[in-house]
């Protein structure tokens, strides 16, 4: 399946740091200390990426992570009460996340790495289950896997040559 590169430019994205980790390596003359930081940007309207930045200094390492979620933008489809349209699970290395549709009112029932990942694509309810490995970058990879896999009942409706009306039957 084809994804469309989405232009950061047009949207106001919000951005939030998921982790900040001190990464060293070992040299002749000591220790080389480096900070990689994982960001998550979204414009709370359906679009969301993930990036990772790495430098010498944490704001450094946060502004490159940002650069590189804007450039990796996705697309998520919303249904009426700002949920997702079908439940999916989507995979990335070890990493598992069950993201269900929920009612209105439901809010979002997540885990650290996967709330703020559904939060910033603009999702107002959902519940995720975060299955396999706990790791960070892999959890927000695996949920914005998980919403890029997502499609609306017209684009089904489409692909099948049906209506929206037979799909939903």
């Amino acid at each position: 399946m084809k994804h469309t590169i989405i232009d950061a430019s047009q949207f106001e994205l919000n951005e939030k740091v998921v982790s900040i980790k001190r990464v060293t390596k070992v040299v002749k003359g000591g220790r080389n200390f480096r900070f990689t930081a994982l960001v998550v940007v979204g414009d709370g309207n359906g679009h969301v990426g993930a990036g990772l930045g790495k430098a010498a200094e944490i704001p450094e390492a946060i502004r490159k992570g940002k650069e590189d979620a804007a450039k990796r933008l996705v697309n998520v489809p919303l249904d009426e009460n700002n949920s997702i349209p079908h439940d999916w699970t989507g995979k990335f290395g070890g990493a598992s996340v069950l993201l269900k549709r929920s009612p209105e009112g439901t809010g979002v029932i997540a885990g650290g790495p996967a709330r703020s990942v559904c939060e910033l694509a603009g999702i107002k309810n959902i519940r995720t289950k975060s299955l396999g490995s706990n790791n960070k970058q892999n959890v927000v990879l695996a949920t914005i896997e998980a919403l890029k896999q997502l499609k609306s009942p017209e684009e089904v409706a489409r692909l099948r040559g049906k209506s929206v009306d037979e799909i939903r039957a």
